[in-house]
């Protein structure tokens, strides 16, 4: 498995744009086309308007595939259910701001667990509102589309918010990735890595490309 500082570049593929009658085989080709980690985008139908998957699936894909695993959890209750995903072999598990539960005794939780620590924020989600938790974290995620449902368009207006975490955490000698997550491709990637993100999640772009291992190293190099 591999994990990286956030000086370099990682690519994520999102498995929500994979073909999910057969996940291991789709889990295989992003392995072999470059991914560095997996995305696994776990929704709740409550917290966004879509339901995705669960703690079955993470574990299926630890037992199966050696990859890093991202698990974000856009949940109501990720404090409540937690343990579950760490259970199933979670890498770095996300919780995002705005959910119902105590940020900073859930991100302490995810460290005890010996997981790595994501905090996300929605694009309407001011960055002053992550400020507090930004010295716990191994991850901040800046969404680029209203989350939920995948394939949407980049959102241009969330760069200076990312701008805004880069200069904190030079500002402050913090070393979290900035991820991003979100219409993400060739054509954007470059705005995003320009703001300061290092850690891009692309779903349709990658998983159907025709071609996925070019389409990895086109965002990578992007």
């Amino acid at each position: 498995m591999i994990d990286r500082t956030y000086q370099d570049r990682v690519i994520a593929p999102s498995l929500l744009a994979a073909d999910f009658s057969r996940v291991q085989e789709e889990v295989s080709r992003a392995i072999s086309a470059g991914a560095d980690w997996l995305h696994l985008d776990v929704m709740d139908g409550h917290f966004v308007d879509n339901i995705s998957f669960g703690p079955a699936m993470v574990n299926a894909i630890h037992e199966t595939n050696d990859i890093f695993l991202d698990v974000h959890l856009m949940i109501s209750r990720p404090d409540h259910y937690l343990p579950r995903f760490v259970e199933a072999g979670a890498d770095l598990i996300t919780v995002h701001v705005e959910a119902d539960h105590d940020v900073a005794e859930t991100l302490g939780r995810i460290k005890e667990a010996g997981c790595q620590v994501g905090l996300a924020l929605n694009p309407a989600t001011p960055f002053s509102e992550v400020v507090p938790f930004l010295d716990k974290i191994d991850l901040l995620l800046c969404m680029t589309v209203v989350p939920g449902f995948g394939g949407q368009a980049f959102m241009q207006e969330v760069m200076p918010k990312i701008e805004e975490a880069k200069a904190y955490r030079e500002q402050h000698g913090l070393s979290y990735h900035i991820e991003v997550d979100g219409g993400l491709k060739k054509e954007t990637a470059p705005q995003a890595y320009a703001a300061g993100a290092n850690v891009i999640v692309a779903g349709s772009s990658t998983f159907n490309a025709e071609d996925m291992g070019a389409a990895v190293q086109e965002i990578r190099e992007a």
